[in-house]
C-alpha cells in the first residue's frame, strides 16, 4: 500500500490566474479549464536581442506530436503527451505521469515575422530562439508638465 496521494488542481486554480494574469498568457486562455493534464514548464530568457523560450517537453514525440506556430503577435506551442502504455494497465497502481493535449502561448513584438523564430529539441527540452525580439525601439519617458 502506497501513503502517497495524487493532487491535481482545483477547477479554479488562483496560481494558475495570477500567472496568466501577470505572464505572457493570452486572454482565451483565462478561460480555458484547468485540467489535470500535461502542462509543460516554460521558461523565456534574453539573449543579447534574441528572446529564447525553452519548454520541457520530456518523452514527447516533438516531430509527431509538437506543433510551433506564429499566429498575429503570439507564438504557440502545442501538442499533445501520448500515453502510449495505456492499454497494459489492468487500472491499478500509482499514477503521477501527467498525459494529453496541452497548449502554451508567449506575447511577441509585432514586428516578429516566421522568418525571426527557430525551433530545435534535444534531451527533452524544445527550445524556440525569436531573433531581434528585443531589437526594437525603447521605451522613452514622458515629461509630466503640470498645468
Amino acid at each position: 500500500m502506497s501513503n502517497l496521494a495524487l493532487w491535481s488542481r482545483p477547477a479554479w486554480d488562483i496560481d494558475r490566474w495570477l500567472r496568466d494574469f501577470f505572464g505572457p498568457a493570452a486572454i482565451a486562455d483565462w478561460y480555458a479549464p484547468v485540467t489535470s493534464g500535461f502542462y509543460p514548464a516554460a521558461e523565456i530568457v534574453k539573449d543579447g536581442e534574441d528572446a529564447v523560450v525553452r519548454v520541457e517537453l520530456p518523452g514527447v514525440d516533438v516531430e509527431k506530436d509538437v506543433t510551433v506556430e506564429l499566429d498575429r503577435d503570439r507564438l504557440v506551442i502545442f501538442g499533445e503527451h501520448r500515453d502510449e502504455r495505456a492499454e497494459e494497465r489492468n487500472g491499478r497502481g500509482l499514477r503521477e505521469i501527467r498525459y494529453g493535449s496541452f497548449r502554451r502561448s508567449f506575447q511577441l513584438p509585432a514586428h516578429v515575422t516566421s522568418e525571426h523564430i527557430a525551433a530545435t529539441y534535444d534531451a527533452g527540452v524544445l527550445t524556440v530562439r525569436v531573433a531581434g525580439a528585443y531589437s526594437g525601439t525603447p521605451a522613452q519617458r514622458i515629461a509630466i508638465t503640470k498645468s
